[in-house]
């Protein structure tokens, strides 16, 4: 009833009372399972009404609150001292002594009046002890306004309540408002100041994956309705981030990667990832930022982080030496984004070890950390959508893509799609842009019936993710056709593709994401069109040899174009021949040698830097070269 509800609230203490008479309860029903028990903890999972962490101030102590949050914090599950029977080592006499605080109180010996804790020994098999686990939870990153500091609590979980959270989890927390008093640390003095803490009644980890979207039914028939629109997936595209002007294939990939591809797992255990990473490179004042603060806010979870503030423990986990001096471990960003998105401005100014981090979480979707102790691997699905700034400030069409971007082949190969944008003045599209901010300045631009509300478009992404479609025979031949064709290019040509079966992975990824933002069950060949002209436009516009014109994914996957290795591999070989006719190779006269092998003397002189940049030769002098035999 409600008024038993209201009175839970504000005289939670009942709930003692509540235990008891739930046990006898139980041993009216069955009197051997209660004996054995001995105890029974009346639980409630959830109250109606749900506060915040920054809501928890004195006015609510000694009541009964719900609220959320995730937990970024654990320790190791320890033992307390419930209830202690110790023996007197003068008299023998047994006593039982219940405890409360955290220091080990002895009791008061009748016969010897002694209260000392030397004087007693304790009878651990006759004590009583309970679990006992520190957890911290924070506020959630999408309740958060802007620019202000996440509000966290430090929880203690006792009993059958430890250990059934993560870092990373999001969780339901019931449980009753108290205040500790501060301590100081070596002095054992009590400060007239208090720490607001709850005493939990239960936890539990919540498994929606939609983050907070809840559709209700009217809105799911309407969802289904809009789905049926011959044009719903361009209006789908012009609902992202409306007030940016263009970028129309960055937004129906950014659209894909919110819905994601599903996630599978085969009968030996490998997992394949659902989830799409996408990479923009762009010049400065080209919306990069402004699209990812979007993508943050509309994502069901979604995280921002800028690349010079962000390390390696911040990105992934950290573990924390506590103030017992016990290790404990704490989630980063990718956790705190898991089945969300996380994404990282900014991408090229990042330390490079701390850049390294995020590999696996981009492949194999997990963090694992190994440190004081510790060797735990935490959840970290999470699509990554990263952004960054050419080398040299603007991008520079004379130069390949891996020269253009500061970043490692590695982690270059671990995204689905690359999208540069260049910003080249174009007198119409210029006048566009600039009609487009204006209007936006006078308030006078009207996205009109094509654009979905922010709040619609939420629910409408959060209800695609529960389909999960099946690739059709169709779809699959052409996809299969289309990853021969670039495959077999290699015997064709002599600037070749090399393409890996991670862009397989992600044509089938981007396929299925596009079937699933239009509610199908089934992959069409028009999907498998749309995933194959993403790829085009990403390949061409990133894997473009500048100097051979012919899509290279070498210049991708290995930082090098296939036709630039090949022209260092023919310097080198006739570095060798000059050292083995004379001993000694002039520079002189290797110019001429590779002048007849097609290399220009310009791309040569650059060659020759290049090579010697990466430690492949010496110049000992002027004149000559040698090459560094490993």
């Amino acid at each position: 009833s409600r008024e038993m509800v209201e009175e839970l609230i504000e005289n939670p203490s009942i709930l003692e009372e509540t235990n008891t008479v739930a046990l006898s309860i139980l041993s009216s029903l069955d009197k051997d399972y209660a004996s054995k028990i001995q105890e029974v903890s009346v639980r409630i999972r959830s109250l109606g009404k749900k506060i915040s962490i920054r809501d928890i101030k004195s006015s609510l102590l000694g009541k009964l609150v719900c609220f959320e949050g995730v937990v970024v914090r654990i320790s190791e599950i320890k033992s307390i001292l419930s209830k202690g029977v110790f023996r007197c080592k003068t008299c023998g006499r047994i006593y039982e002594e219940p405890q409360t605080g955290i220091i080990l109180k002895a009791p008061r010996c009748e016969a010897c009046g002694t209260s000392r804790l030397t004087n007693f020994e304790m009878l651990q098999d006759q004590s009583k002890f309970i679990d006992y686990q520190e957890i911290r939870v924070q506020e959630k990153p999408e309740d958060l306004p802007a620019g202000v500091m996440p509000h966290s609590i430090s929880l203690r979980l006792t009993g059958d309540l430890t250990d059934r959270v993560r870092p990373g989890d999001r969780v339901q927390i019931t449980g009753i408002v108290v205040a500790m008093p501060d301590r100081h640390p070596v002095k054992n003095l009590q400060y007239s100041t208090f720490t607001l803490t709850i005493e939990v009644n239960y936890i539990e980890a919540l498994t929606q994956e939609l983050g907070e979207v809840t559709v209700s039914q009217e809105e799911e028939k309407k969802i289904r309705e809009m789905s049926r629109d011959p044009w719903v997936y361009q209006k789908l595209i012009r609902s992202i981030a409306p007030s940016i002007y263009g970028l129309e294939e960055i937004k129906e990939a950014v659209l894909l990667q919110m819905v994601g591809g599903v996630r599978r797992t085969y009968p030996d255990g490998v997992t394949v990832r659902g989830d799409i990473n996408l990479l923009l490179i762009g010049d400065p004042g080209t919306a990069k930022s402004q699209l990812l603060k979007y993508v943050q806010r509309i994502a069901p979870r979604g995280l921002y982080t800028s690349g010079r503030g962000v390390t390696a423990a911040g990105l992934t986990a950290a573990v924390v030496r506590d103030k017992t001096g016990s290790f404990t471990l704490e989630a980063g960003a990718v956790v705190l984004a898991d089945k969300g998105i996380a994404a990282i401005d900014e991408f090229e100014k990042m330390k490079a070890e701390d850049r390294v981090s995020i590999h696996e979480a981009m492949e194999q979707q997990t963090v694992s950390v190994a440190k004081g102790g510790i060797v735990a691997t935490l959840n970290a699905r999470t699509s990554i959508l990263a952004a960054a700034n050419p080398v040299y400030g603007r991008y520079d069409d004379s130069l390949n893509f891996s020269e253009n971007v500061n970043l490692p082949s590695t982690l270059l190969s671990r995204f689905d799609l690359y999208f540069i944008i260049k910003d080249r003045p174009d007198k119409e599209a210029d006048a566009k842009l600039s009609d487009h901010i204006l209007q936006l300045h006078m308030e006078t631009y009207d996205y009109g019936e094509q654009a979905i509300p922010p709040d619609m478009l939420r629910k409408y992404l959060a209800y695609c993710k529960k389909i999960t479609p099946k690739l059709t025979p169709e779809a699959t031949e052409r996809i299969r056709n289309f990853f021969l064709q670039l495959r077999g290019s290699s015997q064709e040509t002599s600037a070749p593709i090399s393409i890996t079966p991670r862009h397989l992975e992600s044509l089938i990824r981007i396929s299925v994401a596009r079937a699933r933002v239009l509610l199908r069950e089934a992959v069409t060949v028009e999907d498998a069109e749309a995933a194959i002209r993403l790829m085009n436009y990403s390949l061409s516009t990133a894997g473009l040899d500048v100097s051979s014109g012919k899509i290279d994914i070498d210049i991708l996957m290995t930082g090098r174009s296939r036709s630039k290795w090949e022209k260092m591999r023919i310097i080198l070989k006739e570095i060798e021949n000059l050292e083995a006719e004379s001993g000694k190779a002039s520079l002189s006269e290797l110019r001429k040698r590779c002048g007849e092998k097609k290399i220009e003397p310009d791309e040569f002189y650059k060659l020759i830097e290049q090579m010697r940049e990466q430690g492949v030769i010496i110049l000992p002098d002027e004149e000559t070269v040698r090459r560094i035999r490993r």
